[in-house]
């Protein structure tokens, strides 16, 4: 099965309540296609039809439900799951979901992860690659790895949008187009310097955008290692190995030949960052594997989000 592990869908009852608690950029998310009404979804179908893509892993990133009043953190991703799970339920052949969750909050979002988990079958968690501006290298989080960990669950991870707190990216029109993959870059480098992949080695998680510039970076960063972070666990090139990465790529085929010298292409998985990448683009989203991988490997990746991500049961 054909298995997209970066999709997007965001309702507009959970839009609306986001921009309620003080959020404006919501409403950026509405007129993409990405909605739940019915002709969205039909359109959706079809899209997939037309690129050969069997299944999609629905995430509200970026738009995760991050507030600092606790209250409004949990009524949020609630709302979130509790609409995730039904679009499951009605169309299980074609959508599994990971579970938003109301960070900083960490007894909620174990609450609420033992919830999407155990009761709504969701198919692991997706949280940005920072939280509020906190790293997840911060060991505030460390208690959500351990549960994820002890669960052998998967923790999909998202840009936030917010430019890396850089104002040479925020000033400079390049949110999205340097800002997202620096910020999967920054992600990735810190959970690798704290020892995450190694220390919850059950912990299955998954970059966006290929990881960011990290294949470029691996060596630079092992041979650094000794004088600029000599307690890291293990080389960046062996913990990087340890982890999972999606394909979007924007049809860049040395990008994803670069990828996967650099972790094994074993660690890729198919994804299109629809709506945006949608149309012509979202069939090249997969076409584009093809032509860069050789024929067993393209097509591993593209049925590997079906393995690594197995919703289970409620």
């Amino acid at each position: 099965m054909r298995t997209d592990v970066h999709a997007h869908l965001w309702s507009e009852g959970y839009l609306r309540l986001l921009e309620s608690y003080g959020r404006p950029e919501a409403a950026a998310h509405r007129g993409l296609g990405a909605g739940d009404s019915a002709q969205d979804l039909a359109a959706r179908f079809a899209l997939n039809d037309a690129a050969g893509i069997d299944h999609q892993i629905l995430s509200v990133s970026p738009q995760g439900p991050y507030f600092a009043d606790a209250g409004q953190a949990v009524t949020a991703a609630r709302y979130a799951n509790d609409h995730y799970a039904g679009l499951v339920r009605d169309h299980p052949a074609r959508f599994s979901a990971f579970a938003a969750l109301p960070l900083p909050h960490l007894d909620a979002s174990l609450a609420e992860l033992a919830r999407a988990l155990d009761e709504l079958g969701m198919a692991g968690a997706g949280v940005t690659t920072d939280i509020l501006g906190r790293s997840l290298g911060d060991p505030a989080f460390t208690a959500l790895f351990e549960e994820l960990d002890r669960r052998g669950g998967v923790l999909s991870l998202h840009p936030s949008g917010h430019d890396a707190r850089s104002p040479l990216i925020a000033a400079h029109r390049m949110r999205w187009m340097v800002g997202a993959p620096t910020e999967d870059t920054i992600c990735a480098m810190h959970l690798i310097l704290e020892g995450v992949p190694r220390r919850f080695p059950r912990l299955r998680i998954i970059h966006s955008h290929l990881g960011g510039a990290l294949p470029m970076l691996l060596p630079r960063a092992d041979d650094h290692l000794p004088w600029e972070a000599p307690d890291t666990v293990e080389r960046p090139t062996e913990a990087a190995r340890r982890m999972w990465y999606d394909t979007v790529a924007h049809g860049h085929a040395p990008a994803v030949r670069a990828a996967a010298a650099s972790y094994g292409a074993d660690r890729l998985l198919l994804g299109t960052d629809f709506p945006y990448q949608n149309g012509p683009q979202l069939r090249r989203a997969v076409t584009f594997l093809t032509e860069a991988l050789p024929p067993e490997q393209a097509e591993g990746v593209l049925t590997a989000g079906a393995q690594l991500v197995r919703r289970r049961e409620p």
